[in-house]
């Protein structure tokens, strides 16, 4: 695989994780990693009960995050409506 270019790494695009937000990012929009790791123990209860690990159901994300940095979106000609920004998690400012 070819390397990518540290300038093309730079680029300020929306993000899949929030902490890239307070990094750069303009915007974020993904799954809440704090709760899936709640969910760890869960599993990990199961297969020590005797289930195996084959037959233990897989669980989809239901919580979203949404984080926005208008710090560094100044630069930009992006104007987001207020309802986008209330939506939010986190905003930057």
């Amino acid at each position: 695989m070819p390397a990518v270019p540290r300038a093309r790494l730079r680029r300020r695009i929306a993000r899949p994780y929030r902490y890239w937000v307070g990094d750069g990012g303009l915007v974020s929009y993904g799954i809440d990693q704090i709760d899936l790791y709640r969910r760890v123990p869960t599993y990990i209860d199961r297969i020590l009960k005797g289930a195996k690990p084959a037959e233990v159901p897989v669980q989809l994300p239901t919580r979203f995050e949404l984080a926005v940095n208008l710090k560094d979106r100044k630069g930009t000609r992006a104007d987001d409506p207020e309802s986008f920004l209330l939506r939010a998690d986190e905003v930057i400012e």
